[in-house]
């Protein structure tokens, strides 16, 4: 059974940065990507960022692209987010994500099957 288990999130002026962390076990790790999705309150859950197995490829959501950097680390099965010039519209749970097969339609959140309890993002104006 994969586990994901989040943390990191919280508070955080308009401006700042935060990183998030997602800790997974269960399986081999590098055999496959990870990604991070958000949903805000009343939205649907978002694609954020994807990295692959062996971290060469990194996609991201055109909002977040330029201020938000997934990466991670094979030898500690994690993967992490990095949120700089946050702003109140970042505000939201932020979940990271793990398939059960190589492929996928990596934006598409029905493409993962593993998902953390999420963390909470709150930017402040």
């Amino acid at each position: 059974q994969v586990q994901l288990v989040e943390s990191g999130g919280g508070l955080v002026q308009a401006g700042g940065s935060l990183s998030l962390s997602c800790a997974a076990s269960g399986r081999t790790f590098t055999n496959y990507a990870m990604g991070w999705f958000r949903q805000a309150p009343g939205k649907e859950r978002e694609f954020v960022a994807t990295i692959s197995g062996m971290g060469r490829s990194r996609y991201y959501a055109d909002s977040v692209s330029g201020r938000f950097t997934i990466s991670r680390d094979n030898a500690k099965t994690s993967a992490y987010l990095q949120m700089t010039s946050l702003c109140p519209g970042n505000t939201a749970v932020y979940y990271c994500a793990a398939p059960r097969r190589t492929g996928i339609n990596f934006r598409d959140f029905g493409s993962y099957d593993y998902w953390g309890q999420g963390t909470q993002v709150v930017v402040s104006s």
